[in-house]
């Protein structure tokens, strides 16, 4: 099947949690470039954009994107906490496929001040900093999005072994297009594309997020296993819950943590 084999009526999939796992399936044929253009140009054009962390591997997606728009809007959390090096790579990538709309989200000012004036709220309540720092600010980002584009990919972790091509979130679509990629796959498109890479994943961080909530993965053990490790945590909350709706409304007031 090609891309040409989509009809517009798989957009329909929009509202309808049942027709996304017909129209999923019809799609799934489709390699990851096909994908990402069918997406872009055609099933959610101009209402669509890639959530990146420039993370260990960003540099994929990043690449597949630029080939089909270069204008696509990029959403980067800039939590306020993270690795120098992830600053920098992002710079780095940014310059080298010339991306066009990387749009940087500090978390709010306000909430800083009130809830975490000592930037360390992520000891007492890693839920809570997640929440004000990455959930809330790309609740607030992704308004006026039909679609969204992550990057997470089933080989990296338990969670995320069942993880879905497309998702429903209420009236919004979230698009995994290298779930089912291996760490094999991802490395070999690295090297072919000849694509820089994240300083730290050669020191032992092949999943990177903020300063106190990232550590060294040891041999043998998951990519994320390094994420707030010693906690329960396991998920910062982008993908536990829809960003959307009256939930979202009541958790950027609430003071416990997002569930």
């Amino acid at each position: 099947m090609s891309a040409n084999d989509i009809s517009a009526d798989d957009a329909g999939f929009l509202a309808d949690a049942a027709a996304l796992g017909h129209s999923a399936e019809k799609i799934a044929s489709l390699d990851t470039p096909a994908l990402l253009r069918l997406s872009i140009e055609d099933l959610f054009a101009g209402k669509i954009a890639l959530v990146s962390s420039f993370g260990a591997d960003s540099a994929v997606l990043l690449h597949m994107v630029a080939q089909i728009d270069k204008a696509l809007p990029v959403l980067f959390l800039d939590t306020g906490v993270l690795f120098p090096e992830t600053l920098a790579y992002r710079d780095r990538l940014i310059k080298f496929l010339d991306l066009r709309n990387v749009i940087s989200i500090p978390p709010k000012k306000d909430r800083l001040a009130t809830e975490d004036p000592e930037t360390f709220l992520w000891s007492s309540n890693p839920d809570r900093c997640c929440a004000i720092r990455k959930v809330l600010p790309l609740a607030e980002a992704l308004k006026g999005f039909d679609a969204w584009i992550t990057g997470r990919k089933r080989f990296q972790s338990s969670t995320r072994r069942s993880l879905p091509l497309f998702e429903a979130e209420e009236k919004r679509i979230k698009i995994n297009p290298l779930a089912n990629w291996s760490a094999a796959q991802i490395l070999g498109y690295l090297h072919a594309h000849d694509l820089p890479r994240h300083e730290l994943v050669a020191k032992g961080y092949p999943s990177i997020g903020c300063v106190p909530c990232t550590s060294r993965v040891r041999p043998g053990e998951d990519p994320r296993a390094g994420r707030w490790r010693g906690a329960a945590k396991v998920e910062c909350g982008l993908h536990t819950q829809p960003l959307t709706g009256v939930a979202l409304q009541a958790a950027a007031l609430a003071e416990e943590p997002l569930s």
